[in-house]
């Protein structure tokens, strides 16, 4: 059986799954193989929105806050991520210490086509950006 982390179906030269337009070798997957760091919290929230797509659950932990982490990361098999749009983002600059990100996740679960918003609060932990929390609705 094979260890890989990524989702089989996504090599380095494909899209970004964050809808950046690069590839995704050169955009979340770098950061997802350690070689880079988010500099702001959309950066960090697209690379996770990526981490789901290809259901990386090493990189979603790591980038998750510790007070919120759970111990692991369950991927429903019929679900498939497949489009990402940013609403909305407050503060969470190069310069910042916290911010926030709206955005709307489009996926299909078994064949049928759905979407979640969430409002996403990002934090920076020893210098790296971390999700944190969704803020409540309302």
């Amino acid at each position: 059986m094979s260890k890989r982390r990524r989702h089989p179906r996504i090599s380095p030269a494909d899209p970004c799954p964050c809808g950046s337009g690069g590839p995704y070798g050169g955009c979340c997957g770098r950061l997802h193989r350690g070689e880079a760091a988010a500099a702001t919290a959309e950066q960090l929230m697209r690379s996770r929105y990526s981490a789901f797509a290809v259901r990386d659950e090493a990189y979603l932990l790591r980038t998750w806050h510790p007070d919120a982490r759970p111990p692991r990361v369950g991927f429903d098999p019929g679900l498939q991520w497949t489009g990402l749009e940013i609403l909305e983002t407050a503060d969470g600059g190069p310069f910042h210490t916290e911010g926030t990100v709206r955005f709307r996740a489009h996926f299909t679960d078994g064949g049928e086509p759905g979407a979640m918003e969430e409002h996403s609060t990002f934090v920076r932990l020893d210098g790296a950006w971390v999700y944190e929390a969704a803020l409540p609705e309302g």
